[in-house]
């Protein structure tokens, strides 16, 4: 009888625990946002990682406190998801979150209203879900509110900080709605001039006229070189524009540096020249005009990071013919190897030993990128398939 009295006291024990605790629904991503939508709450997500620590600590010290537990039960739609697993990576790819835990804090509409990050005391956890669950996070859409003009500096300022990398469009807009309502005698801050120079991108877009007449405010904040250097990026990429020529896929590089010298002198228009045709040609799978701009832009290899060297070297060793290309090319994945050994630059380096008929040295780096993907549980079949030709 003892045993059972005790077992049900355990019982009840663990029951009021469990209810003091954040309510987590087990439920496909799309139900919680469609639950918060017809209750009106907000949606929030603990995006964590297994082996994460400080998660770990949140789920053991934080998550169970009443305190806590009152609140998130009454005041959101709550979820748990592994970032590395089912929908956990999809989550993870739409909102970016690459450390844990992060805390996600969604609307009726699925759109981002906060982002939280690490392990937090039970009283600033508390804060933070508080200042989120503000009347002005539960209005609706935000694209539905910013179409409709809300200025609020607020509210766009939230748009830009969520959507810097998921939504970089949206956010860009936020920002120049921003900026246009504020005020010329209005001072800007730090934070301000970051927004600013975050979103701007070319000479062309309406918050360069911001930039340029605010000059004297934010060389109070960065070196009046780096403004300079800054507002010549800018208007190089409206010569970058110009210089392409969408019928042909081809970049006009007479024009370029006609353009382009007077600003930034020749070393440096040639270096951003080089770089334009790096990504355009890639994008536009021209790799003959590729590998021409590596050639040149590489040229002086010692200059560059391996791991740059690398990918111009991968991009070689899918794409050219060349063999004094193939050549230059292994010399820059040598350089990657040299740096340290992975699955990745080794197998690149013994394709390109073998397109360039050096077998030996192929099969060599070719068993080694084998080795190296199987003991850190990665794919070798590349390898594989590799070390098949060369027998």
């Amino acid at each position: 009888m003892k045993k059972i009295i005790s077992g049900l006291f355990l019982f009840i024990g663990v029951l009021i625990f469990s209810q003091e605790s954040i309510q987590f629904q087990d439920v496909p991503f799309k139900d919680l946002i469609a639950k918060a939508k017809k209750e009106n709450k907000i949606v929030f997500i603990d995006a964590y990682a297994s082996w994460c620590g400080p998660c770990k600590m949140m789920e053991r010290n934080v998550f169970t406190k009443k305190s806590v537990g009152d609140y998130f039960n009454t005041n959101f739609v709550n979820a748990r998801f592994d970032m590395e697993k089912g929908e956990g990576r999809e989550i993870a790819a739409k909102f970016g979150v690459r450390s844990y835990p992060t805390y996600l804090f969604l609307n009726g509409d699925g759109e981002l209203v906060s982002q939280n990050f690490g392990y937090m005391e039970e009283s600033l956890f508390l804060s933070m879900a508080q200042d989120v669950n503000a009347p002005n996070n539960k209005k609706g859409s935000l694209k539905e509110r910013f179409a409709k003009g809300e200025k609020d500096p607020e509210f766009l300022i939230n748009i830009m900080k969520l959507n810097s990398s998921s939504d970089f469009d949206f956010a860009k807009k936020a920002s120049e709605r921003y900026f246009e309502n504020k005020k010329a005698t209005d001072e800007l801050s730090k934070e301000d001039i970051g927004y600013l120079l975050f979103f701007l991108k070319s000479s062309e877009d309406p918050n360069y006229k911001v930039f340029t007449a605010r000059k004297a405010q934010i060389i109070q904040q960065l070196p009046e070189d780096t403004y300079k250097q800054f507002d010549n990026q800018l208007k190089l990429a409206k010569i970058v524009e110009q210089s392409i020529d969408d019928k042909t896929k081809t970049i006009n590089s007479a024009y370029f540096m006609k353009a382009a010298e007077p600003l930034v002198g020749t070393y440096d228009a040639t270096i951003k020249l080089n770089q334009t045709k790096l990504a355009y040609y890639e994008q536009n799978a021209n790799f003959p005009e590729y590998e021409k701009a590596a050639l040149e832009y590489y040229k002086n290899s010692d200059s560059f990071e391996p791991n740059e060297l690398l990918k111009a070297a991968w991009m070689f060793s899918e794409h050219v013919k060349n063999q004094a290309s193939l050549k230059k090319a292994a010399e820059w994945a040598e350089k990657s190897v040299m740096r340290g050994e992975t699955s990745e630059n080794t197998y690149i380096l013994a394709k390109l030993y073998f397109l360039t008929g050096n077998m030996e040295m192929a099969r060599t780096y070719a068993e080694m990128a084998k080795k190296m993907a199987i003991q850190s549980g990665k794919d070798a079949s590349l390898s594989e398939d590799l070390l098949n030709q060369i027998k």
